[in-house]
């Protein structure tokens, strides 16, 4: 239970730090970046909350949440270089 709790205190201090980074960004590709990483930690989030309280269909929300973020990672790179390979 502690170190779950300590892990959400964590994830919440990345979550704030990426936030800014995602609007100071100098770039688009910072930017990009940033947001992959909030979303992940999100998920994180979500993860942990949901086995602090012992919710079991959450984990089904964190395995569809996970794979529409590597696709939606891919999306963003492929964005970002215009096509380019």
């Amino acid at each position: 239970m502690i170190g779950l709790i300590i892990g959400i205190g964590i994830v919440t201090a990345v979550i704030a730090m990426t936030g800014y980074r995602m609007l100071v960004g100098p770039g688009d590709a910072d930017r990009a970046l940033a947001s992959d990483l909030l979303f992940f930690a999100v998920v994180a989030m979500l993860a942990m909350v949901g086995t602090l309280v012992g919710l079991g269909p959450i984990f089904d929300v964190v395995l569809v949440a996970t794979v529409v973020g590597f696709l939606a990672s891919l999306s963003l790179s492929r964005a970002i270089t215009r096509g380019r390979r």
